[in-house]
């Protein structure tokens, strides 16, 4: 919770800096049988951000803020983990570039290999799961941070772009449903059973292309409220690069998927 909030607290300090109306922090509970506790943090705009300067620091502000407290705490996490054997029916994370470079750095080789992975210490899981969030919210699409960053770069460029990657989600969802049942085959389940499992990787995609769509539809049809003032510059727009860096850096395919 405190990546989380950190992160919040990053977006309302710099809201605050540039005098903009925004309400305190709150968190979104989940249900207790989900043992994360929360969905993520959120603040409340009182207004759009017009200003591209203004929308890109704040849009920023938030995920690298995270970052801060989400890194050590991945670090000191996986280093107090161990390796060992997958246990059956355990549920596995997944490895972004960053993650698995993490694991590579500390336990000198690329986890998961064959049946051992990371036996994950809670403070490892909490940065694994902030960093989760962290790239969610970096989607270069609608009124996420990353939309917000890519919004005061492109300007109405970016109208077609959050529309390329919302119907990319469905293909990535597509993409890693196809490689979890190649693998569950691979591993002896027949077709049924090989298709639920495949659940894992397409669910996750489909959700998310559904809520983007309500959101879109509650916004009046449009991914994000116009911007105005001159193009950001060079140094404004290497941000803007750094954070979609960030954003591939983090991309997992298949947040979390049963082991076979």
């Amino acid at each position: 919770m405190a990546i989380l909030l950190t992160h919040e607290m990053g977006h309302y300090i710099a809201a605050r800096r540039f005098g903009l109306d925004v309400s305190p922090p709150y968190f979104i509970p989940l249900p207790p049988q989900i043992s994360l506790g929360t969905l993520g943090a959120v603040i409340r705009m009182r207004q759009p951000i017009q200003d591209r300067d203004q929308l890109l620091i704040v849009g920023a502000a938030g995920p690298l803020a995270g970052l801060v407290v989400a890194v050590p705490c991945l670090i000191i996490g996986l280093a107090l983990s161990d390796t060992g054997p997958i246990a059956p029916g355990s549920v596995l994370e997944g490895t972004s570039l960053f993650y698995g470079a993490v694991k590579l750095g500390i336990f000198g080789r690329w986890l998961p290999a064959g049946t051992v992975d990371v036996q994950l210490h809670p403070m490892a899981f909490a940065a694994w799961y902030g960093l989760l969030v962290t790239m969610i919210n970096l989607a270069p699409i609608g009124q996420l941070d990353g939309g917000h960053v890519m919004r005061a770069w492109l300007g109405e460029r970016h109208e077609r772009l959050s529309a390329i990657f919302h119907g990319a989600l469905l293909a990535v969802g597509a993409i890693a449903g196809g490689v979890l049942v190649v693998q569950a085959r691979g591993a002896g389940l027949g077709w049924v059973d090989a298709g639920t499992y495949a659940l894992s990787g397409v669910l996750p995609w489909l959700v998310w292309a559904a809520v983007l769509s309500a959101l879109r539809r509650m916004a009046g049809d449009e991914y994000h409220p116009e911007v105005h003032g001159p193009p950001l510059s060079p140094g404004r727009r290497r941000l803007a690069q750094a954070m979609v860096v960030v954003f591939l850096l983090l991309f997992v395919p298949v947040p979390l998927r049963p082991a076979l």
